[in-house]
């Protein structure tokens, strides 16, 4: 996993407007549909790694778990965040191909 690339990329997202953050928007994102991906702190509650397992695995999207609360806040230039959720497929394809280098496939 290149750690950097992938923040480097989330970074862009939020500024494409193409990345939601917080319990509520992440929530929101997912039941309508519109999450590609998410994006978990390491560090995050594990109420919260239970709640985002189960609602990427009901929304059949992948979920990986990076960095810690800070640093994912930072990338996307807010304080303390424990997820993040894509909203572009190709963004989310971008990040997931640096998750898992030696995969071919991509995020629908």
């Amino acid at each position: 996993m290149n750690e950097q690339k992938i923040m480097n990329l989330l970074s862009m997202a939020q500024r494409a407007g193409q990345a939601a953050s917080g319990d509520f928007a992440v929530t929101k994102a997912v039941q309508e549909k519109r999450a590609k991906l998410l994006l978990v702190a390491a560090d995050a509650s594990e109420e919260t790694k239970g709640r985002c397992q189960y609602m990427a695995s009901e929304a059949k999207i992948d979920l990986f778990y990076l960095a810690d609360r800070e640093i994912l806040g930072h990338c996307i230039g807010k304080d303390f965040r424990a997820a993040v959720a894509i909203l572009d497929a190709g963004f989310a394809n971008a990040i997931a191909r640096h998750c898992h280098p030696d995969s071919d496939t991509g995020v629908n």
